[in-house]
């Protein structure tokens, strides 16, 4: 994107003044929307290639699974998928039936295929889920292992039509959070706040231990330092918490997932700290953002000090949700190179479409978000979002920085705020561009503060085209 020093040596006024609550925006000879800002797409899905397995199966009935909604089948998951690996991969296969099990850890080279018919269903009990080194919400810890869980393997897909039921209501898991008194030490946000206090003070991650007697709720799917993912067709409901969650990995591809659970922080699909993701043609109703893009929290995001990158995002229908797309807020390692196109979202309770968050504590620099050709039906809150203070507000020493984003051929149909833009007075949004975009039904104006460097093309508020944004 063209910032305003580039337009001043080219002779061209890209002059905002920002006085009063309004902005005031010029268009520009080339918008943010030119097709050579997504010249990069082809390149990245280039590199996304998924996994290929041998044309072995391994059927855990074989191994003792009785798919009788009643049976624990723990050991059966863990000897089909040895006997796999062993062999030298393939696809250990659920049959149709209802399977019960604890945590299952995926191998390289092994493909757990859920096949049409099949619901493979966790147990609730917590003691079938041993401590593994993971990262809870941005925090490296050890902590109760996440459903579906791999660490530094290759070549792994979860695929086939049938469901993955995480088994979790308001009486397991979910509660969790929302029937503990916070602030007993009986509860998530207490341990939580053990948590992050542990990474500032430079504990070691190994020694940041959770699981037994703490309430940290367990990821449903994550792969973490790993690479080669296909996630593919399943229908998830009933998660614990974050749903799909690859962590530090490379080269994964989210395709056809229909993903619905309504307990708080179901997120959809959150890549942490992830290079070269496709998240393609699936279907969200969640309990928060339908795809959150992360790196880190605070202190223990910045020790990592892995972005998110390159990461597209297609052909997707978001339904409930806090939002579409959603980039943070663990997000202290950065965010570059995120393309999102031709999606539907449509909820009177999805806040945002494009939805950024971040503040002091985080820190962390986003840019080159760009969004297109997308439809909305409605959102509660504004299509398009930037918040600094979310949560923590200006409480730290880390300026969040957010720079070159741009939407073109957004139409919304209803929503409180047409744009919804708060930085902070000394360290202002920077490099937005709308080009193309109405906004119809809205009906409290906008949020402006602190916002420099915004050009518009062709946008619509309510039928009539704009020329700034104002609060």
């Amino acid at each position: 994107m063209t910032s305003r020093r580039s337009f001043l040596k080219m002779g061209i006024s890209a002059s905002v003044l920002a006085a009063g609550g309004s902005i005031w925006a010029h268009a520009r000879s080339d918008s943010a929307s030119s097709p050579r800002v997504w010249d990069e797409v082809p390149r990245i899905l280039a590199r996304i290639k998924p996994p290929n397995f041998p044309s072995r199966e391994f059927d855990i009935t074989k191994y003792g699974a009785k798919g009788n909604s009643q049976t624990d089948n723990t050991e059966a998951f863990h000897a089909a998928i040895a006997a796999c690996t062993k062999a030298g991969g393939g696809r250990v296969v659920i049959p149709r039936g209802e399977f019960i099990t604890g945590a299952i850890e995926l191998k390289s080279n092994v493909n757990l295929h859920v096949s049409e018919g099949a619901t493979l269903r966790f147990t609730r009990d917590p003691s079938k889920y041993p401590l593994v080194f993971t990262r809870w919400e941005g925090t490296e810890c050890m902590n109760y292992s996440p459903f579906i869980y791999a660490f530094e393997q290759e070549n792994l897909a979860i695929t086939g039509k049938g469901t993955i039921d995480g088994n979790a209501d308001h009486d397991h898991w979910w509660n969790w959070r929302s029937t503990r008194v916070p602030g007993s030490g009986n509860d998530q946000p207490s341990d939580r706040e053990k948590l992050v206090q542990m990474a500032t003070q430079g504990v070691p991650p190994k020694q940041r231990v959770f699981g037994p007697g703490h309430y940290l709720r367990p990821q449903f799917i994550q792969p973490y330092r790993s690479k080669n993912i296909l996630i593919e067709g399943v229908h998830l409901v009933n998660s614990p918490m974050w749903q799909v969650t690859p962590c530090l990995c490379t080269n994964v591809t989210v395709r056809n997932l229909n993903i619905d659970a309504s307990g708080p922080n179901t997120d959809g699909c959150d890549p942490e700290s992830c290079s070269d993701v496709l998240i393609e043609n699936c279907f969200f109703n969640t309990g928060d953002d339908c795809i959150a893009i992360k790196s880190g929290r605070n202190d223990d995001g910045r020790r990592v000090n892995v972005a998110s990158q390159n990461i597209i995002i297609q052909g997707c229908h978001m339904k409930n949700g806090h939002g579409g797309v959603t980039i943070g807020s663990e997000i202290s390692g950065g965010v570059h190179n995120v393309y999102a196109r031709n999606c539907q979202m449509d909820s009177p309770i999805l806040y945002m479409a494009l939805r950024i968050k971040n503040n002091a504590a985080r820190g962390g620099l986003i840019e080159k978000i760009y969004m297109r050709h997308v439809t909305v039906g409605q959102v509660a809150q504004a299509p398009i979002g930037i918040d600094y203070y979310y949560e923590e507000g200006e409480k730290g020493g880390y300026k969040p920085i957010v720079r070159d984003v741009a939407v073109e051929n957004l139409k919304s149909e209803k929503s409180k705020y047409g744009v919804y833009l708060r930085g902070f007075k000394d360290d202002p949004i920077t490099d937005i561009s709308l080009a193309n975009c109405e906004f119809d039904g809205v009906t409290d104006g906008n949020v402006v503060e602190n916002v420099d460097d915004i050009s518009l093309q062709k946008v619509r508020i309510n039928g009539k085209e704009v020329q700034r944004l104002t609060s």
